[in-house]
């Protein structure tokens, strides 16, 4: 019976996989969508790995394993893939307006489509976060305490802010040459910390520094990153100025921001960031044909569709998801990996046990909050496949992607 039942099982994986696989556009490319399933999951996966909730006493504080285990700091290379989402942000923007004016569309109408998609899963956010707070500090939470959570439950929105910033400037950035951008970055930082410029000076940065993969995905829809030269140029001047920064300029090694360290490369981007953003990115295009071939196989395929279908659920509410956990988990005490000091291996041990319990608390967050991704419709179908709705005569069927 028990084989049976993994028999059943598998089929109708297989048999779901397969519906998936026929419902997409033969044209679609669906490196695309792995590339931007990958960029949340790192996105989501560095956030479990290096942000710890310190109990201290009836206080929570922030605290990060790569202050204390410096070692992990390759942790940060491979789950920070911003830039990699900004890279396939900008080609699909870019191609979408490019569609939209080919169609007629007028800007404004495409551009509140795109907008609208972009923050109605945010009013969710806000107001749990906001009902949450008052509740905590209704109760007697310290205020310090609630800071933190909603600090961390919010922060993913400043991605959302920048994203939409640059949405609304695609029509001007279609033709940028990324080199412009990377200029402002290379002189704002020569100003900062080559001539003791103003640090306010590195909020710059925030557009500048994310512009260049947003411009460099416009790059991509006029056809000029097709080869693999462009990828491999990418990848080692990319990946050869991260190193020089690091080395001989004093640019910290880790890609995200370390509770108590002086300086970061996240917030606000420095230089750093943003050549490592480029090695990343000629990574990318370099996977892009291993990655079509992989999306042939449908059960991969049904898996990215389907993180593609949630990443704003995902990326919304994985760090409540955390929080969640780490609230509960104080009802029986201090646990290791989830209230202790990130300051050794049996931490990482332990916080690596807890990924799967995150993973459920994510999935209930999705239950409950994935209508709000699709506007607020259950039965709403995806854009990543076709969804086919009889006609009048009962027999055509419409399909709708983007």
């Amino acid at each position: 019976m028990p084989d049976i039942g993994v028999r059943g099982i598998r089929h109708a994986v297989l048999r779901g996989a397969d519906r998936v696989g026929r419902a997409t556009p033969a044209d679609r490319d669906r490196a695309v969508d792995a590339l931007r399933a990958a960029a949340v999951l790192g996105v989501v996966l560095g956030h479990w790995l290096v942000t710890a909730l310190v109990s201290d006493g009836s206080a929570l504080r922030t605290a990060s394993p790569l202050r204390d285990m410096p070692w992990l700091t390759p942790v940060s290379w491979l789950f920070q893939t911003l830039a990699v989402f900004f890279l396939v942000g900008g080609h699909v923007a870019t191609r979408g307006y490019a569609s939209a004016r080919a169609r007629g569309v007028p800007y404004h109408r495409w551009l509140t489509g795109r907008l609208t998609r972009l923050f109605k899963p945010v009013a969710a956010v806000l107001g749990l976060w906001t009902v949450a707070a008052l509740a905590l500090l209704l109760s007697g939470a310290e205020f310090g305490t609630v800071r933190t959570l909603v600090k961390l439950a919010l922060s993913p929105l400043w991605f959302l802010v920048v994203f939409a910033v640059l949405t609304a400037a695609t029509p001007l950035l279609t033709r940028l040459n990324p080199l412009w951008p990377l200029a402002v970055v290379l002189h704002v930082d020569l100003v900062r910390f080559g001539l003791g410029g103003p640090a306010w000076l590195g909020w710059v940065n925030v557009a500048a520094g994310w512009m260049v993969p947003y411009t460099l995905g416009a790059a991509w829809t006029r056809g000029e990153l097709e080869g693999r030269r462009a990828g491999w140029v990418l990848l080692g001047c990319g990946a050869a100025a991260t190193a020089a920064l690091v080395v001989f300029a004093g640019y910290p090694a880790s890609m995200v921001g370390v509770p108590g360290e002086g300086m970061s490369n996240l917030d606000p981007p420095t230089l750093a960031v943003v050549t490592f953003g480029l090695a990343q990115c000629g990574l990318a295009l370099l996977l892009r044909e291993r990655l079509r071939r992989a999306m042939r196989r449908p059960v991969a395929w049904a898996a990215v569709a389907l993180a593609n279908l949630s990443a704003m659920t995902i990326f919304l509410w994985h760090q409540t998801a955390l929080m969640a956990t780490t609230a509960t988990g104080l009802l029986a005490g201090r646990l290791p990996g989830l209230h202790t000091r990130p300051d050794g291996l049996d931490w990482v041990g332990a916080r690596l046990l807890w990924l799967p319990v995150f993973v459920l608390a994510l999935a209930v967050c999705w239950a409950a909050f994935r209508s709000f991704e699709r506007g607020g419709d259950p039965g709403r179908r995806s854009r990543v496949v076709r969804t086919h709705r009889p006609s009048g005569r009962g027999t055509a069927a419409k399909a709708r992607h983007v």
